[in-house]
């Protein structure tokens, strides 16, 4: 029989004379340790952007609501002129409007097809197959190309950039010469679609998203990117799962892989409507820094109506793909 005594607690939870007390934590908890920490690693951009940044947004709008008056001898001095410089921007100025609109529907057209060709693509470089990693190297290499120093090099200087770019090259391709933007008539792409009894706004769309393929790869290295680390962290047995109850593919796709990278594909379209209005090769911010050269307060004006209309986009995105996003449940 064990002898050994068991010490008992009083009554009132006090420890027995004798018994060693219960240090406590004179530390903070875990929780309140990783949030310092996060904290700690924002404290440099908060900083940048109430002190640098944020200066800098408050006199731009300033300069949309007001006109400069150069004052001799000093420097400027800002006069409140209300809305006129936005009344300038969208009834004087003929060519804001267009330049808009052509840049919104160009927009409308360019998101789909990068997000489901990102898609599609991580779905490839997600299998198991050799060298996948250099072939997910492969993909990325655009976005760094398209980057920083190496981008203004490549437009000041790439033969291969302007020639695909252009639509009045001529080419050999076998039946005949054709432009660059003919290509995938050639390859009789609107004939099958004609044949198939699909309508002509289809049949464009198609053929002009096969004619851009070279821009568009460009711009899906950072969303496939995304997508590669949705469909690392699905579990296998999902997918093991689905094969004891004899799934197809096809089913185990659209019944699985897409529910679970729903809320990637919410990331990844916010993400390429704002890569797509404020890429500096974008037509409409071209456009309002020409005007910035002969008139800076209308095209601080231009800026922040160009501005809303990306927040009001990026807000119609968010609540329309919303409804349609899967979050799982982790207990």
């Amino acid at each position: 029989m064990n002898n050994t005594k068991v010490r008992m607690l009083p009554p009132g939870n006090k420890p027995a004379p004798g018994m060693p007390k219960k240090r406590r934590s004179s530390g903070a908890s875990l929780d309140t340790r990783k949030a310092r920490s996060g904290w700690l690693f924002l404290a440099p951009f908060l900083i940048g952007l109430f002190f640098i940044y944020a200066p800098v947004v408050i006199d731009s709008i300033k300069f949309s609501f007001a006109t400069v008056k150069i004052i001799p001898g000093q420097t400027f001095k800002l006069i409140p002129v209300g809305f006129a410089n936005y009344n300038e921007a969208l009834f004087v100025n003929t060519q804001f409007i267009p330049t808009l609109t052509t840049g919104i529907k160009d927009l409308l057209f360019d998101v789909p097809a990068i997000v489901i060709f990102s898609l599609f693509m991580a779905v490839l470089l997600n299998q198991k197959m050799m060298g996948r990693a250099v072939f997910r190297a492969i993909f990325f290499i655009p976005v760094i190309l398209c980057t920083g120093l190496i981008d203004e090099l490549d437009v000041s200087s790439s033969k291969f950039n302007s020639y695909m770019q252009d639509t009045t090259t001529s080419i050999d391709t076998g039946s005949g010469t054709d432009t660059v933007n003919e290509i995938v008539n050639v390859a009789d792409i609107q004939w099958m679609f004609n044949s198939m009894k699909v309508g002509t706004e289809l049949t464009s769309y198609v053929v002009n998203i096969m004619n851009n393929i070279y821009d568009i790869i460009n711009r899906s290295g950072v969303q496939m990117l995304i997508f590669l680390a949705g469909l690392q962290s699905v579990s296998p047995a999902i997918y093991e799962s689905c094969d004891i109850d004899g799934a197809t593919a096809w089913e185990t796709f659209w019944k699985v892989t897409i529910p679970m990278v729903s809320p990637m594909i919410l990331v990844n379209a916010i993400y390429t409507v704002i890569d797509a209005l404020t890429s500096a090769d974008n037509s409409v911010m071209m456009f309002i820094s020409d005007v910035y050269r002969e008139s800076s307060v209308v095209s601080s004006a231009m800026a922040w109506m160009y501005f809303s209309i990306v927040l009001g986009i990026i807000g119609l995105v968010a609540v329309a793909l919303s409804a349609f996003i899967f979050y799982q449940r982790r207990d």
